[in-house]
């Protein structure tokens, strides 16, 4: 590994933790702004918008230019969008902006591995990317919330300052917030600039829209007819969607079962984000690339590690069960990213199938996000139904509300994700590894 990767690393790290801070800081700014309560789910569902409609263009955009460029690009995006919620622009559509520059920047962030390493080195490479994220959410939920402390030593530095000139507060904590991340876009755009500058080799013959669009579906359709991109594409699909889902059962779980607080319950979250650091540190051990789909049965178990929450009221044992639901998760997805960069790129450019992936992962996330909320939605007869089968009895009181639906959806996810798993091991555990 070249002192160029280490520079991905340090931009990629930079970036994600502006995103994930910024996503609280613009929650505390719509309740300062006392915005409806339904505006806090729009931001996710905003940012998300961006990958699926650009997705037939972010690809071709981060393959007809040097990766560094377009990460660079990217970031300036993302603070442009930082800085207009900061000027008081409707908080959803700057986050929309910002979603922008994030649907531009994932292709070309591990696209841009593809161009500078062996095949040999993607699972490491995609390991250290991982991990990385992976703590840049952790300390960015940590960092929004020190930003947010009305009492925060910095803030009351920065009005001291301000009051010279300002007779009142320039900025509000939410806004002072937004000002700090900030800086951490102009760091990430910064470190962009010395990326080495690697030239595209699957550069977009035509711009246009509509070709743009075509050339996309034909992407999709090669990646999804490749034996290797089928399952490749099909894991890291599952993968993503699953854990939207999975996140916000944690939530329920710890207050129903755990008695913890919402925020206990948010710190609990970031186990599992550790859980899967640690599972991808383990990947770039002991998985080669050739061998990836050999890791599929670790899938299986992961379905199995998710039952146990039914089951489990103590919080260090719920804590050692996520930290072991995210190590499955990361030991067998890293592998699998690293395989479907690694054939896309021979196929169709890795900025062509990485669109596609997110085109795929951000469906998958929508789609099993509204199956949780129609579980949620039919709470009640849930409720009767368990105790028509006498669970009520055998726990020896009554159903609290939404546990009715927060059992089904354990169980629905448990068994989507090992039958799935299972079903694409059987499948395709005998298909040639192609260098």
């Amino acid at each position: 590994m070249g002192s160029g990767f280490y520079i991905i690393l340090l931009a990629q790290f930079l970036s994600a933790l502006a995103d994930n801070a910024l996503l609280f800081a613009a929650i505390a700014l719509l309740k300062s702004i006392a915005a409806p309560p339904e505006y806090v789910p729009f931001l996710q569902q905003f940012f998300v918008l961006s990958y699926i409609f650009l997705a037939p263009f972010v690809g071709a955009f981060s393959d007809s230019l040097p990766k560094g460029r377009v990460m660079f690009i990217s970031n300036i995006i993302k603070l442009l969008g930082c800085l207009i919620m900061l000027m008081g622009v409707n908080p959803l559509l700057a986050y929309a902006l910002v979603g922008l520059g994030a649907a531009a920047y994932s292709p070309a962030k591990y696209g841009i591995l593809t161009e500078c390493l062996p095949p040999g080195k993607l699972v490491v490479a995609n390991s250290w990317m991982e991990a990385l994220t992976v703590i840049a959410i952790i300390f960015g939920a940590v960092l929004g919330g020190w930003l947010l402390k009305p009492d925060l030593a910095l803030y009351a530095h920065f009005n001291a300052f301000t009051q010279t000139w300002a007779p009142h507060p320039l900025l509000n904590a939410p806004r002072f917030a937004i000002l700090i991340i900030l800086t951490l876009y102009i760091g990430a755009a910064v470190a962009n600039l010395y990326i080495p500058r690697v030239m595209p080799d699957h550069d977009t013959p035509r711009k246009n829209p509509w070709f743009l669009l075509k050339d996309f579906w034909q992407s999709f359709l090669q990646l999804w007819r490749d034996p290797l991109g089928q399952v490749s594409l099909a894991v890291t699909t599952i993968f993503w969607g699953v854990g939207s889902s999975l996140r916000l059962i944690v939530l329920v779980w710890a207050t129903l079962q755990l008695h913890f607080t919402l925020e206990q319950a948010t710190q609990l979250t970031a186990v599992s984000a550790l859980g899967i650091a640690l599972g991808s540190i383990a990947a770039a051990k002991w998985v080669r690339l050739e061998s990836a789909i050999k890791v599929l049965p670790v899938g299986i178990a992961m379905g199995f590690a998710i039952l146990g929450m039914l089951v489990v009221h103590d919080w260090a044992i719920a804590v050692v069960l996520l930290i072991a639901a995210g190590a499955m998760a990361g030991f067998f997805v890293v592998p699998m990213n690293a395989l479907l960069q690694h054939r896309g790129h021979q196929m169709m450019g890795a900025g062509h199938s990485i669109a596609v992936q997110n085109f795929n992962e951000n469906i998958s996330i929508i789609a099993l996000l509204g199956v949780y909320a129609s579980v949620i939605h039919i709470d009640s007869p849930l409720r009767q139904i368990f105790q028509d089968m006498g669970i009520e009895h055998l726990r020896g009181q009554a159903l609290l509300p939404s546990e009715a639906a927060f059992y089904t959806s354990v169980v629905l996810l448990a068994l989507f994700i090992s039958s799935l798993m299972y079903w694409l091991y059987r499948r395709y555990r005998h298909v040639e590894y192609v260098d």
